[in-house]
């Protein structure tokens, strides 16, 4: 009996088990977002083969290979995303590969990382994606890219969650220590970085194990109001946001029972 959980999910439930319950366990769907992450994905693309195919024979690459890299991506997009996309690279060369005396070949680049946590008998697969892993002196970075105009800001509670799930699974993969997390936001060359401690794994089993009581006992999925109740999609259903709540509708699936295997 395993029960997926990512960095999303485990935020989710943090900001308020019932909005949780209403998405991934009656698998309600959320607001539609319609905005084209085409030069996001491209962006990522040629990060990733910028670090995973130079050589490293020289100490840093040229800026004509960040040029090919982009070239080998950006084919789908159209002429005013080139532009832009090659602006922000030739920004992030500047900022952090020209300024080097040398540049190391990451641990692992584009990818996605896994691993497991047992409580109260149930067995949670802890599941996220990275764009660069590299090595520090005494541990692991994770490095995440961030390309939207607009992201909106995690709470410091959410980084902490963030952090101590890639604790985990980075841990029992590489047997190494997660010391470092960076996000690194690519239309700014702005690099904010976290410093992680054991507190972010206790952290994040805490709140793993009250969602397992919820999960083998519990089920009240209590809602925590408040300031995010105004953009929450679910607030119609919900009886701290609304006096006389709406009935779920008929496209909600039935409540889960333990016996079935979970997923995203």
């Amino acid at each position: 009996m395993t029960y997926s959980l990512s960095a999303a999910k485990l935020q989710s439930y943090y900001r308020c088990p019932l909005a949780y319950y209403f998405r991934y366990e009656r698998k309600l769907p959320g607001a539609a977002f319609f905005s084209s992450a085409a030069l996001g994905t491209s962006l990522h693309q040629a990060l990733a083969q910028i670090y995973d195919d130079w050589h490293y024979q020289d100490p840093i690459p040229r800026l004509d290979w960040v040029e090919y890299c982009w070239n080998q991506h950006s084919s789908g997009l159209t002429p005013t995303q080139v532009s832009e996309g090659r602006r922000i690279l030739q920004r992030y060369y500047n900022g952090f590969i020209a300024n080097q005396s040398a540049i190391r070949r990451p641990l692992a680049v584009e990818g996605r990382i896994q691993g497991t946590l047992r409580v109260q008998d149930l067995e949670f697969t802890l599941s996220g994606r990275y764009d660069r892993i590299d090595w520090l002196e005494d541990g692991l970075e994770l490095i995440d890219y961030k390309s939207s105009k607009d992201s909106e800001a995690l709470l410091p509670d959410e980084i902490d969650l963030q952090i101590g799930l890639y604790y985990l699974a980075l841990e029992q993969r590489y047997q190494k220590h997660l010391k470092q997390l960076s996000l690194l936001y690519l239309r700014t060359g702005e690099k904010v970085s976290y410093t992680v401690t054991p507190d972010h794994r206790q952290q994040v089993e805490s709140i793993i194990g009250e969602l397992a009581l919820q999960l083998r006992q519990d089920r009240s999925w209590t809602p925590f109001p408040g300031e995010q109740c105004n953009r929450c999609a679910y607030a119609r259903y919900c009886p701290a946001a609304r006096a006389n709540p709406e009935p779920l509708p008929e496209e909600a699936q039935p409540e889960p029972g333990l016996q079935l295997v979970l997923s995203l």
